[in-house]
């Protein structure tokens, strides 16, 4: 199911060119053409997912699959010293294409990427106030 427009749909389907390093009948997986890090990735599922909120169970695992063998391929091949997994939904958060996909960044000493937030304070009454809205 392709998504009129959607980069990543042209690229699964091979209208726009990409260096794949894993492929299978459900996902591709490609080096980011403009990557945060040397060895950056993105698993892409072919069907068009917009975001973690329309996945469905199945999916989320199969995919999680394929990060997890991904994962183990670059450490085993590349040196580096640490991996971040980072999936973003809604553009608020960072999604910057409409198309579920995560990102695999490599992380070596003194690389410069920049990951980070800064911590809130939040009392046990707040945090429980959530849990209850979670549990709803």
């Amino acid at each position: 199911m392709q998504e009129e427009g959607c980069i990543f749909c042209k690229i699964v389907n091979g209208e726009i060119p990409s260096t794949t390093v894993y492929e299978d009948t459900e996902f591709k997986v490609i080096l980011d053409k403009f990557p945060a890090n040397i060895g950056h990735m993105l698993v892409i599922p072919k069907k068009h997912i917009e975001n973690i909120f329309k996945i469905s169970d199945e999916e989320a695992a199969r995919v999680f699959a394929v990060v997890s063998e991904m994962a183990k391929k670059m450490q085993k091949n590349l040196e580096f010293e640490g991996l971040n997994i980072v999936q973003n939904n809604g553009s608020i958060a960072g999604q910057s294409v409409f198309h579920f996909h995560i990102h695999l960044i490599p992380r070596y000493k003194g690389d410069g990427v920049n990951i980070t937030w800064d911590n809130k304070k939040t009392s046990d009454q707040e945090l429980e106030e959530i849990r209850q809205k979670i549990l709803i």
